[in-house]
């Protein structure tokens, strides 16, 4: 709460109830954060995103506890913070916790390397323990060869790039991003998020990243909070929160976002009609094909680990040179994607002869399958809801092998 006497305003009866319209009318104060609850996964890039106004820079200021909340509980580790004194908040911004600034806030007196060694002078490490760091963190954001370098020598794009390097240089669990990349242009931008996305792949860390940007929050979002007059109007992934709106709010706010953008692999597939072990053979292929009948089937292994496809052809073929389990046979391989894969990335392997697309998992291991034609529906209808855009009624479950 932004104004006098906050705290009474929020233990008043008529808190929950009244609008924050009425609260400003009959107090003077502003509502910036109400039921704002959520949790952010370690290592998942949390994204808050709404419109100028919204609440997101306080409440992810408030993280941080460079805004004191009125009232609340911020747990950080088990912790609650906004029980923490001074030393202890100190050291939560030392060594657990680091923020990266819109406006980058870099000290103009210090050169490229004397920024970002500034956060482990702060932490008290020896000289060159701080400076190897510094130079590494620097070259891991693709600066080296910039360390003597000024700010005002660095375009807009490299002045962000210290700032994160400053922020990583101190090794945090937790990174806050405030709109890092709304003041850079369009061109820049799409690099830097690029370069984050390298970044969180390399690193793994917990990421709170806020943005007005719709499309920026979609590209590097494990889960997206979309905020409203400071609540939180839903939390999802990018594809639940396109998908699956919560309300007329969000709807909008996602009504020009193609689908193909945000499903994934994982969104479309389906357990495949036929799934054969390795040790049968090509009879109990042909059998499992014609009593659901399907044109191929998947061939696994121990642990459901893929070894190949087998079409009702290559199965009577295989019958008749007498083979008797696949373990003998040299199987077709059909195409395979991660978990993760964006449909539209799976668009061009649609053109290939091969009649399905199976979806694997870490030691190959076969999670399910996408078919093509089924596939082309789902971008060719987009206006459809999620099973009748892949041309089933009522799901995608139903998608077969046939």
């Amino acid at each position: 709460m932004f104004g006098p006497k906050g705290q009474r305003v929020v233990e008043s009866p008529d808190f929950e109830t009244a609008s924050k319209n009425e609260i400003l009318e009959q107090t003077g104060c502003v509502v910036a954060i109400r039921d704002a609850n959520f949790e952010v996964y370690p290592g998942e890039v949390f994204v808050i995103m709404g419109l100028s106004g919204s609440g997101k820079s306080t409440v992810v200021r408030c993280l941080l506890r460079l805004i004191e909340p009125t009232a609340g509980s911020i747990i950080m580790d088990g912790e609650d913070i906004t029980q923490y004194g001074e030393a202890q908040l100190v050291e939560m911004r030392r060594r657990k916790a680091a923020m990266v600034f819109q406006h980058f806030g870099l000290l103009p007196h210090r050169n490229v390397l004397g920024n970002v060694v500034f956060g482990l002078e702060v932490q008290g490490l020896p000289k060159e323990e701080r400076l190897d760091r510094a130079r590494e963190t620097i070259e891991r954001v693709g600066l080296k060869g910039w360390e003597g370098s000024y700010p005002h020598e660095l375009s807009g794009g490299m002045q962000q790039r210290v700032g994160i390097a400053r922020a990583l240089a101190v090794d945090p669990e937790i990174l806050l991003m405030d709109e890092p990349f709304s003041g850079l242009d369009p061109l820049i931008r799409r690099e830097m998020q690029d370069e984050l996305v390298a970044l969180q792949q390399q690193l793994q860390k917990t990421i709170v990243f806020i943005t007005h940007d719709l499309s920026e929050a979609l590209k590097l979002g494990s889960r997206i909070a979309i905020m409203q007059d400071g609540a939180i109007i839903q939390v999802g992934t990018p594809e639940e929160i396109v998908t699956k709106p919560a309300d007329d709010y969000v709807s909008e706010f996602v009504r020009d976002v193609s689908r193909s953008e945000v499903l994934t692999a994982e969104g479309i597939m389906h357990e495949p009609l036929v799934e054969l072990y390795e040790w049968q053979g090509p009879g109990a292929a042909l059998r499992a094909l014609d009593e659901v009948e399907a044109y191929f089937g998947f061939i696994v292994g121990s642990g459901r680990v893929l070894k190949g496809v087998i079409s009702r052809n290559a199965a009577s073929q295989l019958r008749r040179a007498g083979v008797t389990s696949f373990r003998e046979a040299e199987l077709d391989e059909p195409e395979a994607v991660g978990p993760d894969t964006p449909v539209q990335e799976l668009i061009a392997l649609a053109v290939s002869q091969r009649p399905a697309i199976a979806v694997v998992g870490k030691g190959n291991v076969l999670l399910g399958v996408i078919r093509k034609d089924a596939l082309l529906s789902s971008m060719a209808t987009e206006d459809n809801a999620p099973g009748e855009a892949l041309g089933v009624p009522g799901g995608v479950g139903e998608v077969g092998t046939r």
